[in-house]
């Protein structure tokens, strides 16, 4: 009888890019490198990775720092709004704010994103058919990664947002049977140096 088994779930978001996204800047690609060779002795089965560029390249120069391990592009790991709150959702103060953020983003990011992301939510967030633990690495963007990273701690639908993630950082997630999802560790930078750490960030947030 084939019993359920932890699935170690590995989300990057991809290497800082150029300013029209097309591909990684030199500091990206030296991201990406750098995140390869901290997963290297890592129990990975597969890579996957969103179907845009800067996440392809990200997962292609990880993918050379690893030996074997399967690399496939899913659609799931794409970019796009994962929930559209309604403003009763919203915190009062910050309701106009976070509604006026979320209609600049395309049409389609924000029509598609809601079904895409409880599909991811099927397809990642959960334990394994079989009796051995499975590690997966999901290179993507920073709304998904702060999409699964809610949802695992059960917090609010809308609280993907004010998430942020850098370029090239680690997040894993564990899902367990019969026991809540769990961050092992969020937002992790260590593989990378001091200059490369704070990409993706509002210059703002840098701390």
């Amino acid at each position: 009888m084939t019993g359920r088994a932890a699935r170690y779930l590995y989300l990057a978001r991809h290497g800082e890019a150029t300013p029209d996204e097309s591909e990684l800047t030199d500091n990206g690609r030296r991201q990406a490198v750098l995140l390869g060779e901290r997963l290297r002795r890592s129990p990975l089965s597969l890579v996957l990775h969103g179907p845009l560029a800067r996440a392809e390249q990200t997962a292609r120069l990880v993918h050379e720092q690893l030996d074997g391990v399967p690399v496939r592009s899913s659609e799931l790991a794409g970019d796009y709004v994962p929930h559209l709150p309604q403003r009763a959702e919203l915190p009062v103060e910050s309701a106009d704010a976070m509604l006026a953020r979320l209609s600049q983003f395309p049409a389609e990011e924000r029509e598609r994103g809601p079904a895409l992301a409880e599909a991811a939510l099927a397809r990642f967030a959960t334990p394994v058919d079989g009796d051995e633990p499975r590690h997966e690495l999901v290179v993507t963007h920073n709304f998904l990664i702060g999409w699964l990273v809610r949802a695992a701690l059960d917090a609010p639908p809308w609280r993907w947002m004010g998430l942020n993630h850098a370029n090239a950082a680690l997040t894993v997630i564990r899902y367990a049977p019969d026991r809540p999802a769990s961050v092992l560790f969020y937002n992790d930078t260590g593989h990378l140096p001091a200059r490369l750490r704070w990409t993706g960030f509002p210059p703002e947030l840098h701390i």
